[in-house]
């Protein structure tokens, strides 16, 4: 079950520049849907860090619109470590470990997803 890549290559001429084009492979296509996914979980929970360690007030609904989208995320790795809190007079800043760990979870995860449709693919491993 081994897809062709389609290439379309375009010499040079005398009258303009060289034009070269590739389409995806399925398992590529795939591969970039969840690289595109994790990038935006990331992203997700690259705000919930640092909302989190500047202390952003849960009354702004973006804020708590950020933490109630990426709690269920993060959830699982909330009682492996501790979180640290400084409490100043106006915020409470949380260093929240649970975060950290999920974003590499997460990204190993996607990673071994997409060897995964590689290697089921029968595509040539890099």
């Amino acid at each position: 079950m081994e897809e062709e890549r389609k290439e379309t290559v375009t010499t040079q001429s005398n009258n303009g520049p060289v034009s070269s084009k590739r389409e995806a492979t399925g398992s590529q296509t795939i591969a970039y849907v969840v690289y595109f996914l994790l990038g935006v979980l990331e992203v997700l929970l690259a705000f919930r860090f640092v909302l989190k360690l500047l202390g952003a007030s849960t009354t702004s609904g973006f804020v708590d619109f950020i933490y109630g989208l990426s709690g269920i995320f993060v959830y699982p790795f909330e009682q492996i470590f501790r979180s640290g809190v400084g409490e100043g007079l106006e915020t409470k800043a949380v260093l929240e470990p649970a975060t950290i760990i999920a974003v590499f979870v997460y990204a190993v995860i996607a990673w071994g997803i997409v060897k995964l449709i590689k290697i089921m693919s029968g595509e040539k491993q890099e």
